[in-house]
């Protein structure tokens, strides 16, 4: 099914131990790239969320936030660095001394400095964190695709009906296509005329020999083959299950390749008129597939 690169989803679980939030964004990119941003205590668990996200998301801008709080107090130790707070009241009371100062060093001087009070947490059960995370992070992916899936049905639609509209123009292309070297025969025959006397005659080998090498030149029957050919592929491949992203764009420059080359050989107003048409609705799905998986 076809996948949008840009989404979001979000997924949450807590217990007694944890509670957490996982965010996950998603934007175009030419390749897969993923960030996580987490608690830098937790940075053991970074790999596992790479691996778990890229069996899911294959292509795109990955951006992952981990918010991690901890509901039981008794995970997180206070401790107080007392040889510190003695060395900074000693200092504190000299200073006081040689700046002839009356105030006396109050607790909440030395509670203020720096590294007196640190907050660290007590070992954690990896295995019960990893468990708590995956929950949250599993809700998350399932909305973000959810999501992706969602507005790649709707870029699908979009770009079927203009594959439609491109090979209505190419139909008209196909049977206007042999009607462009009877009309430069009857052009040349004409040409022939006014320039030149009326008794005289025309060479009508010559003449057959320009227009073969007219309708060579014009061809464009294989084009229109493998334009139609590419059509086909497309509209089947967007239906595949796989991400599918890069196989619609080599799809989409060979499908302009073979409208530029049609364009270039046909010599015919009519049907340059409608490789304009089909080179603007091609541009139009070029940008649709920048955005699928």
């Amino acid at each position: 099914m076809l996948k949008s690169m840009t989404g979001y989803g979000r997924g949450e679980f807590a217990n007694e131990f944890f509670s957490i939030i996982i965010e996950i964004k998603s934007v175009n990119h030419r390749y897969g790239d993923i960030v996580v941003k987490m608690p830098r205590h937790i940075n053991f668990l970074e790999e596992k969320i790479k691996k778990t996200v890229k069996e899911k998301i294959s292509r795109g801008k990955v951006d992952i936030f981990v918010n991690l709080e901890y509901i039981n107090e008794s995970a997180i130790d206070l401790k107080v660095d007392i040889p510190l707070a003695k060395a900074y009241k000693k200092i504190l009371e000299e200073l006081s001394r040689e700046l002839s100062l009356e105030d006396n060093v109050k607790l909440f001087n030395i509670l203020g400095l720096p590294e007196i009070i640190k907050t660290e947490k007590k070992e954690l059960d990896e295995g019960l964190l990893w468990f708590s995370l995956k929950e949250a992070l599993d809700k998350a992916l399932d909305n973000i695709l959810d999501m992706k899936t969602m507005e790649g049905e709707a870029i699908k639609n979009d770009m079927l009906l203009k594959l439609n509209e491109i090979e209505k123009l190419v139909d008209e292309i196909e049977l206007r296509s042999p009607n462009v070297v009877l009309e430069y025969k009857e052009r040349l025959e004409e040409r022939i005329e006014e320039l030149l006397d009326k008794d005289f005659k025309i060479d009508e080998e010559r003449l057959a020999q320009e227009i073969a090498i007219f309708a060579d030149k014009s061809n464009i029957n294989e084009e229109i083959v493998r334009l139609k050919s590419h059509i086909s592929q497309f509209k089947s491949i967007v239906g595949e299950e796989d991400a599918v992203g890069r196989k619609l764009d080599f799809l989409i420059q060979e499908m302009n390749r073979e409208t530029n080359t049609i364009g270039s050989k046909a010599n015919d107003i009519s049907i340059s008129n409608n490789v304009v048409k089909i080179k603007a609705e091609i541009e139009k799905i070029r940008e649709q597939v920048q955005n699928i998986e």
